[in-house]
């Protein structure tokens, strides 16, 4: 199985769909809520940027450089966000979950964590990888207490790593749950969500 391979992956709290331009309009109207594009330490694509946004993940896809999905809320079929398979490893079976964002109203749902169940299941279950990684913004508080919630363990901080638009210098916060760890995880991910797998 192919680390750049775009498949659709569904449970019941989360749809996630390869990302597509018919997907525009839902994600538009979902960055708007609350001017989510507005946040100063996170790169969320803007109304007048997103269609560009989706052209440019799915070019880097194409390259295998990227899995880009759009996010569906079952309950409404709408598109509510983006997330992203990044800095494809297959070599070293490593994979970055990242470049992820909920429109305001999906975010403390449980959709977030539906979906890094659905995208780590598939990066240890399916492809073999030993290690997943994260990274958020030092000042993103709300990313990295959603990351430690999955389970992933804090490897360092990268200082002045990357130089925003707005002219701040972000120090990234890098996180992992290597394959070991995978099972404790996804029981406390499934547990969390209420879901009860069957006993074979």
């Amino acid at each position: 199985m192919n680390f750049s391979d775009a498949i659709a992956l569904e449970n019941p709290f989360v749809r996630l769909e390869p990302l597509c331009q018919a997907h525009h309009d839902d994600l538009v109207a979902a960055v708007k809520i609350n001017d989510l594009w507005r946040t100063w330490y996170t790169h969320i694509p803007g109304p007048d940027t997103m269609a560009a946004d989706i052209i440019r993940r799915r070019a880097l896809q194409a390259e295998g450089r990227m899995v880009a999905w759009a996010v569906i809320d079952p309950a409404s079929s709408r598109a509510v966000g983006m997330t992203s398979y990044l800095n494809l490893d297959p070599g070293n079976r490593r994979v970055e979950i990242g470049s992820t964002w909920l429109s305001s109203t999906a975010q403390g749902t449980g959709i977030n964590a539906a979906a890094k169940l659905l995208l780590l299941q598939r990066a240890f279950e399916e492809l073999d990888c030993l290690a997943v990684e994260f990274r958020a913004h030092w000042h993103n508080l709300q990313s990295r207490r959603a990351i430690e919630r999955l389970g992933a363990k804090q490897d360092g901080v990268l200082r002045h790593h990357t130089i925003f638009e707005n002219g701040t210098v972000r120090d990234t916060v890098v996180f992992s749950i290597i394959d070991g760890e995978w099972p404790t995880v996804k029981f406390g991910l499934l547990e969390r969500l209420g879901i009860h797998e069957q006993q074979s």
